[in-house]
């Protein structure tokens, strides 16, 4: 059996990181997923969200200050969209602060951190219009047309866009694990060019893989998505690299 290894899974803004526990059942069971759930979602909807990314950084270490003490297993990472984000933020954490260097970054739907954002900004617009606009462009918030459901949903995704949409790179080391990178073929938000630009962040090897679909594959297309994280993750220490 290979060496067993804990992959840290990050949700997209407006999501919830428990839909990546349905991911244990096609990993190999030497794989721990861990649903990295943020403050505002899910089973911890009763804490505040986190508007900064200072706070978004703060709770992360306080998760990985229990997920690697001690460090008894190699560590992936992977998010969507937002989570991309933190999934990388979160890599270079375990490298300058836990003298950890992940085995794999797995980074879907979002450019490279070093290019600068050119979507029109929601997060500082009126309730009623950032809802209408945010539905625009999500498929899971139009399906949710209770107003009371919504109002309740405001805070954590009004946190969660004002975190992705004022993020700023600040340059550092380049990581030295290989980074796996994941696009749709009808992204708008983010393109295959702009995903191929991570190839940036490594001095390891890199990958980009397409599919079908829009910003959404990571739902629509998820048994695949999960199929390629598991193939990319049976490559080890020991093992031949990819």
């Amino acid at each position: 059996m290979t060496e067993p290894l804990r992959l840290l899974c990050f949700p997209y803004a407006g999501g919830n990181a428990q839909t990546y526990v349905r991911w244990r059942r096609y990993l190999s069971p030497d794989i721990e997923v861990c649903p990295m759930q943020l403050p505002g979602h899910g089973e911890r909807i009763g804490e505040p969200p986190r508007h900064r990314w200072d706070d978004l950084l703060a709770d992360v270490r306080t998760r990985l200050s229990d997920l690697t003490s001690p460090p008894d297993r190699p560590i992936a990472l992977f998010g969507h969209s937002l989570g991309a984000l933190l999934a990388f933020e979160c890599a270079r954490i375990l490298v300058s602060e836990h003298g950890i260097q992940p085995v794999r970054l797995l980074v879907s739907g979002h450019r490279a951190p070093h290019l600068p954002l050119r979507e029109e900004t929601l997060h500082h617009l009126p309730d009623a219009e950032f809802l209408a606009r945010l539905s625009e462009r999500s498929r899971t918030l139009r399906a949710l047309t209770d107003p009371e459901f919504r109002k309740l949903l405001l805070p954590m995704l009004r946190a969660d866009f004002t975190a992705s949409e004022t993020y700023a790179f600040v340059a550092g080391p380049q990581l030295a694990c290989p980074i796996t990178a994941l696009g749709g073929e009808q992204d708008e938000d983010a393109t295959l060019g702009e995903i191929a630009a991570w190839q940036r962040h490594t001095t390891g090897r890199f990958e980009l893989t397409a599919f079908a679909g829009d910003h959404f594959f990571i739902d629509d297309a998820w048994e695949a998505v999960v199929t390629t994280a598991g193939e990319r993750l049976r490559v080890r220490t020991g093992s031949t690299p990819r």
